[in-house]
């Protein structure tokens, strides 16, 4: 019997990562569906908004990540307990998504004199002011991202961090030991842990 999930998004980690790593920490089969480059322009239309990551469901479909990743978080109870609980999540999630955002531009340009000058401004501009002050959540939360225990923001930020290194080029989370334990905390759980040891290869 075919699992109740399917989740579908590029053969890479990406932003769909943190939907599998929620899939895997509350034993929630899924098909990990993969649509390889070069399928991607016949996917594109049978998309809602011609995009990726997509969940389906009970003959529904959904898409956009992290709306994926916040009803996951409910269904294997890494949500808030009351709406001021989930805002404080969403506000972690958000402010990760503002950041990894920056990364865009800088993983589509080509040229590598203004890649580097990308680069440079995002380090200087934005993990200068953004990481110092997720650290100092991380030290008032008993070592998390929010509510002082593991959440599905703590998910987020392991999953979309390494995207941090792969595209600068650097250990952007080498001043920031509390942010690096957070990540690890994550990794080390025993269904992550075996998840990340037997999922495909790639370099985020």
């Amino acid at each position: 019997m075919a699992p109740a999930y399917k989740l579908i998004y590029g053969d890479y980690r990406g932003v769909a990562e943190t939907s599998r790593f929620l899939f895997k920490y509350g034993g929630i089969e899924f098909e990990d569906a993969r649509v390889q480059f070069e399928d991607w322009p016949q996917w594109k239309e049978k998309t809602p908004f011609g995009q990726l990551p997509l969940l389906e469901h009970n003959g529904k479909q959904i898409n956009q990540s992290i709306a994926i990743a916040r009803y996951l978080a409910n269904l294997v109870k890494l949500a808030g307990n009351d709406d001021w609980e989930n805002l404080e999540i969403d506000s972690i999630v958000d402010t990760v998504s503002d950041i990894r955002q920056k990364l865009v531009p800088i993983g589509r340009e080509q040229d590598q004199i203004r890649r580097k000058t990308l680069i440079d401004t995002l380090i200087k501009d934005s993990f200068s002011y953004h990481l110092p002050r997720l650290e100092a959540i991380v030290e008032k939360n008993n070592g998390y991202l929010a509510l002082g225990r593991l959440t599905w923001a703590d998910f987020y930020f392991a999953t979309i961090s390494p995207m941090f290194d792969a595209i600068t080029g650097q250990d952007c989370l080498a001043n920031y030991p509390k942010l690096k334990a957070v990540r690890d905390k994550v990794n080390e759980l025993p269904a992550i842990k075996k998840w990340i040891e037997t999922r495909p290869a790639s370099d985020f």
